[in-house]
């Protein structure tokens, strides 16, 4: 009897392992993020926040996402979603902040986008051009929360840390990061010397094809000029011959 008990312990063992080897190979949980997850400091961005529906018997109708006020963003234009109403909620800031020179007293605070339909399987991007990206920040966090047509609501609103797992309804994080070489207030690599060259290359190009059409204009008048000589000798040679006949 003990001897068989032996002989199923390792059985038993390999079918608990392959059991804990399923479960950590189960599918884990999308949620709502923020793409693409960096940006550049002191500059704009156009970020999109990914939306997937977890639910299957269960559409999202709607997304909250609130913006972070000790970094408030002067510049937030939604872009049109078919099918989706946008609002934009604007509240006064404690502390006004400078933009461009001008002194900012109000920023938006919270996106709501509304009226449409994610369906189960599905997901969908709300696209949002966000700045001017703060330079004393590593990371910018938007709580959101995401509304299904049965009334449930997912606050996605715990913010990431460095160095722990991530939290189970974990905040969309957009990670700020040093400006590229070369790249100008608006995170765009700067051009004015590559179109600068580029307009003086196209001036040259413009003036060695204008200096093209004039050799060929001077080619086409000389052709001209000696076949109409050639005309003239013929047409005299021609005369000569007809006057010598009539005398004959």
């Amino acid at each position: 009897m003990n001897a068989m008990r032996l002989r199923r312990l390792p059985v038993l063992g390999a079918l608990t392992a392959g059991g804990l080897v399923l479960l950590a190979a189960g599918p884990a949980f999308a949620h709502v993020s923020v793409q693409p997850g960096e940006a550049e400091k002191g500059g704009y961005s156009t970020v999109n926040f990914k939306v997937p529906n977890e639910r299957d018997d269960a559409s999202t109708t709607k997304l909250e996402v609130t913006l972070p006020t000790d970094h408030p963003l002067a510049s937030v234009m939604p872009q049109p979603v078919p099918g989706w109403k946008v609002k934009v909620t604007k509240s006064k800031l404690d502390k006004p902040i400078e933009m461009h020179g001008e002194k900012i007293t109000e920023a938006v605070t919270k996106v709501t986008w509304s009226g449409g339909s994610i369906e189960p399987g599905q997901f969908q991007q709300f696209p949002l051009s966000v700045g001017q990206l703060p330079e004393d920040a590593d990371q910018l966090v938007f709580k959101a929360l995401q509304t299904y047509d049965n009334k449930e609501v997912v606050r996605w609103i715990e913010e990431p840390k460095e160095g722990e797992d991530e939290p189970e309804n974990p905040a969309p994080v957009l990670k700020l990061v040093a400006p590229a070489e070369g790249s100008d207030a608006h995170g765009a690599a700067a051009s004015g010397h590559k179109d600068d060259d580029k307009g003086e290359s196209e001036d040259g190009e413009k003036t060695a094809a204008d200096d093209s059409d004039g050799d060929s204009s001077d080619t086409t008048a000389r052709v001209l000029g000696v076949a109409g000589i050639v005309v003239g000798i013929a047409g005299v040679a021609f005369g000569v011959l007809a006057s010598r006949r009539r005398s004959a």
